[in-house]
């Protein structure tokens, strides 16, 4: 019996037919949603917008296509900004860090490139996107040339920080992009523009990708480019729907463009939400590791917890635990930790322990006898 290849291609050709008409009913349910839900907010939303004058309309559109632009005076603030925040990331200083948060250079076209996608205005996004790039890439390139400069061989918490980006991060940007598209239409809010400037940081995720590029650790370096990405993205959205609730954008004309931005920005949270489930968990194993060092085990209590690291690509997870103790530690003692840990945790874990002795002296003399 000949096998029929014609049969075959047949059909794939009608499976993969009805699939595509599936995946076209599914995504007109979704559109159709979103469009009701949009419908929904203009009309809630109606008795706060208030009518904004053509004039103001092409004032806001001008000032946004000036602040768009790839011109010197942005470069040398994307510079100055990129030269802070790096070497505040190299010395771990917080409050230089913020110094570059308050420059903010790449907010200004993100603002831009939000009402272009929302009038369809090419011109505008044009010259959003190109500054955005161009500010982008000058900020990865001196940061990494810094970190090679530099030659600084373990980083600080302050970079570290910006490579594990959660949940809360893309709810931050969302927030913060509201209040600056807002600040941006009512000049009474101007002064709100700083504090969401060092909110929600575009300056310093960035350059932590430069400086891990320095260093030939991607992965740290992808880290870090997700969170760039959750704050663009984020204010972009935000700056959108404050330009159309404040009325300089028509709900009508803009449900398409909010629709699209809003999928890009889904599909970020299925990497924040891994990461935050992993920070989730990694909490509750500290807080369970510490409980029974510290509370539970009789065993454990005179023993000190210094640091704490887990190593989740193994199987099963290994932690590393380096404690100060006055006695040793022995592998009994280990064996019931793991014990507890795999009923309170419901997983297995492998336990090292790294214990340095310590010694309690006191002012006075043993007695002589």
């Amino acid at each position: 019996m000949r096998f029929k290849w014609s049969r075959l291609r047949q059909w794939l050709r009608t499976t993969s037919q009805h699939g595509y008409r599936g995946w076209l009913a599914v995504q007109m349910r979704l559109w159709d949603g979103f469009f009701k839900a949009a419908t929904y907010l203009e009309r809630l939303c109606a008795p706060m917008r208030r009518p904004v004058a053509a004039g103001d309309l092409t004032q806001l559109r001008q000032d946004l296509l000036e602040e768009s632009q790839l011109s010197w005076r942005y470069l040398v603030l994307v510079v100055g900004s990129c030269m802070i925040a790096t070497l505040g990331l190299l010395s771990n200083s917080a409050a230089v860090i913020i110094g570059a948060m308050l420059i903010a250079p790449l907010m200004l076209p993100i603002r831009g490139a939000a009402f272009g996608i929302l009038e369809a205005d090419r011109p505008l996004i044009r010259a959003s996107i190109l500054a955005l790039m161009g500010g982008s890439f000058l900020a990865v390139t001196m940061s990494t040339l810094l970190g090679l400069l530099t030659g600084v061989a373990q980083f600080g918490s302050e970079v570290m920080a910006r490579t594990e980006p959660t949940l809360l991060d893309l709810g931050i940007a969302v927030t913060a992009g509201a209040l600056a598209g807002i600040a941006k239409v009512d000049p009474k809010l101007s002064s709100t523009v700083a504090g969401t400037a060092i909110a929600v940081a575009l300056m310093p995720p960035i350059c932590v990708v430069g400086l891990w590029l320095s260093q030939g650790n991607l992965n740290l370096g992808l880290g870090a480019l997700l969170l760039y990405l959750t704050n663009l993205f984020g204010i972009t959205l935000a700056c959108m729907v404050a330009f159309v609730l404040s009325g300089y954008s028509m709900v009508q004309r803009a449900r398409r463009p909010l629709g699209i931005t809003l999928v890009f920005t889904a599909l970020l949270v299925f990497p924040l939400g891994a990461t935050t489930l992993r920070l989730l968990r990694q909490n509750q194993l500290e807080a369970s590791v510490r409980s029974a060092l510290l509370d539970r085990t009789v065993t454990f209590q005179r023993l000190t917890l210094v640091d704490m690291s887990t190593n989740w690509l193994t199987t099963p997870p290994e932690i590393s635990l380096t404690v100060w103790a006055p006695e040793p530690v022995t592998p009994k003692q280990v064996a019931l930790l793991e014990q507890f840990l795999a009923r309170e945790l419901r997983r297995p874990y492998r336990l090292l322990f790294f214990v340095s002795p310590v010694e309690e002296i006191t002012s006075e003399l043993p007695d002589e006898g």
